[in-house]
């Protein structure tokens, strides 16, 4: 795996986008009844993490989605490109998978652009919180490095105005 983690420009202000390909409600009402019992909610959280684990930067979405449908993020900074999809899967047996595709451009002086891209399958459960480091890990204290968090919930709970909260405070 490639090495990014002194190329990107920490300081500089990333651009962080999510959207969701399944569903673009924005309240619970928004939601076709025939769907509440399957929506899935993804809380996602990027962030740019210097030595030490402070954290210098960072932006929530919360998106609806339901199995099978990607919700995706784009990072952009002064010289990376982020894209990352999360797509949820529900089981038959009641199990979350969760199916990461993550795509890197760097422009690296007098080398060009360079592309990476990964794939991960990760077994997940409700409230279960993954951490993605699109940039791979750093290999000292001294580097900084980018962190995408997803929490994968069920839409549809008890408490119906606890899923709306969360939305509300993590309107773009």
């Amino acid at each position: 795996m490639m090495r990014f983690n002194k190329l990107f420009m920490v300081r500089s202000v990333l651009l962080f986008t999510a959207g969701a390909t399944a569903l673009w409600a924005q309240s619970f009402e928004d939601v076709p009844s025939s769907l509440q019992d399957r929506a899935l909610v993804l809380d996602i959280t990027a962030r740019v993490v210097e030595k030490d684990s402070q954290e210098v930067w960072n932006s929530s979405s919360s998106k609806i989605t339901i199995s099978g449908r990607a919700v995706g993020v784009k990072l952009l900074g002064a010289n990376v490109i982020i894209a990352v999809q999360f797509t949820p899967y529900l089981t038959p047996e009641g199990n979350t998978i969760l199916v990461i595709q993550g795509q890197i451009w760097v422009n690296i002086p007098e080398q060009g652009v360079q592309y990476q891209t990964t794939l991960q399958t990760v077994p997940v459960t409700f409230g279960e919180q993954v951490r993605f480091l699109p940039l791979g890990a750093s290999s000292s204290n001294e580097d900084a490095h980018i962190e995408v968090l997803v929490n994968v919930s069920p839409y549809k709970t008890p408490d119906s105005a606890v899923v709306q909260e969360r939305l509300d405070s993590k309107e773009e």
